[in-house]
């Protein structure tokens, strides 16, 4: 069942259903009125019988049949019956429609005045009293135009509500067409984007209403995947260049050294070869890294990590493999600062921001600072290489992106994009600032835990 079906049903059941509740009140309201006039009628009738009959001028019971019979006012099937004091009957019109009970006599008396209903015939029991004696008088008869009119009335309620539900339906068609047709459109719209066009957007009307925001959230996602997209598409571009590089120089080393006898040659080419090796185990690790960082961001694990500690293990690994690398650490921090994070994503932090300093800096020295403000660790990483022009600058942190100061330089473009990566995920932030004089410090802001 479509929207649309289920907003017009449920508009024309809102709608039917008052107006079924407002004709059944009109209907109630104008049957109990018929039954009060009615049964005002049948007192009258019954108080002015009793008066012929037994009031201060009265006429025969002979006669007030005869005048009964043929008066005009007279009820339809309408019974007098009279009793007196005894419970005997001393008068009855002779219709013989009504039977009345001992009990039904006593409770008249007590309440003065009883109304009842059997079938159709409608019943008014009276006490009245003369000087002599106190009667107990009932009329009954049946209502045949109130009924009537009662009829009628339901009719004309039953097909008005017949009627209004019909037009109730097609008025709620319509509406609820036009209050879709929004949705409509942005269907349509988001039918004609492909993967090929991830540039078109979705037509957002009024940004007040839910279709509107629903259809400015919609354009939203499409600029993610769309970055997304572009994202994967240069990444697959820039790391099948990247790969392609040291495998061609891979090949042509080893074609050389297959034309060349010279056992000298072959294991300059074979060191040659291994170092090549080394650099493409490297990048493909780093392209693993990253990928899996991409994919696992909701799924890392993390626990409370000592960042000092972290640092000084990650520094003494880096000094073992690289003997000529200085890292000065200042000033040196009082107390340890827990951090809750992913301890293997940020040791590949560290490693890479202070691999970089030592690699950039002309004296291989990379100065590290650590900072304590509030409720966050902040780190600086600084080096004295040059620096990084200001319009690379918010470029640097892409994946493959180098400077232009890192031409001579070995390395992929992976490390900052991993750094900037892992920092995302663990809620901090990255910042640079290369200036001529002062180098290159990337400040690194991650949260403590409260204590």
């Amino acid at each position: 069942m479509t929207i649309r079906t289920r907003l017009t049903l449920l508009f024309a059941a809102v709608v039917t259903t008052l107006l079924l509740v407002l004709f059944l009140l009109i209907y109630l309201v104008a049957e109990q009125y018929r039954q009060s006039e009615f049964y005002d009628q049948l007192r009258g009738e019954a108080l002015a019988s009793a008066e012929l009959m037994f009031g201060k001028e009265t006429i025969s019971p002979k006669l007030f049949k005869l005048l009964d019979k043929n008066h005009v006012t007279v009820l339809n099937d309408e019974e007098i019956i009279i009793y007196d004091y005894l419970n005997k009957l001393v008068f009855e019109s002779g219709t013989d429609y009504l039977n009345v009970a001992k009990t039904t006599l006593d409770r008249v008396r007590l309440e003065k005045e009883v109304k009842w209903r059997e079938a159709n015939r409608e019943i008014v029991g009276v006490l009245f009293t003369n000087r002599y004696n106190h009667f107990v008088v009932f009329a009954s008869a049946i209502d045949k135009y109130g009924f009537s009119k009662q009829r009628n009335l339901a009719l004309i309620l039953s097909l008005g509500w017949l009627l209004a539900t019909l037009v109730v339906l097609w008025v709620g068609w319509i509406y609820a067409g036009r209050a879709l047709a929004p949705t409509k459109r942005i269907i349509k719209q988001v039918d004609a984007i492909t993967a090929s066009r991830l540039d078109l957007r979705v037509a957002v009307s009024n940004e007040k209403d839910e279709i509107g925001q629903l259809a400015a959230r919609f354009n939203q996602m499409l600029d993610r995947l769309e970055e997304a997209f572009r994202t994967q598409k240069a990444f697959v571009s820039n790391a099948s260049h990247e790969l392609r590089t040291p495998l061609t120089a891979i090949r042509g080393q080893i074609q050389v050294a297959l034309m060349d006898n010279d056992p000298a040659e072959w294991k300059q080419t074979l060191e040659s070869v291994l170092e090549d090796t080394q650099n493409l185990t490297q990048l493909a690790n780093g392209l693993l890294t990253l990928a899996s960082i991409s994919v696992e961001e909701n799924t890392v694990a993390v626990a409370p990590i000592s960042f000092l500690k972290l640092h000084t293990e990650v520094c003494q690994e880096l000094q073992k493999a690289h003997p000529d690398y200085t890292i000065n650490l200042s000033p040196t921090p009082q107390n340890e600062a827990m951090l809750i994070g992913n301890e293997a994503l940020l040791r590949i932090l560290i490693l890479n921001l202070i691999e970089n300093g030592c690699k950039y800096s002309p004296d291989h020295t990379a100065n590290v600072t650590f900072a304590q403000n509030g409720n966050s660790q902040q780190i600086s990483f600084q080096n004295g290489g040059l620096p990084i022009p200001a319009q690379e600058l918010p470029h640097i942190f892409k994946p493959f992106k180098r400077g232009i100061n890192a031409l001579k330089i070995s390395g992929h473009g992976i490390g900052l994009s991993l750094a900037a990566r892992i920092v995302r995920l663990h809620s901090g932030t990255l910042l640079v600032d290369s200036e001529a004089s002062e180098g290159t410090t990337f400040t690194v802001t991650l949260p403590k835990i409260s204590k």
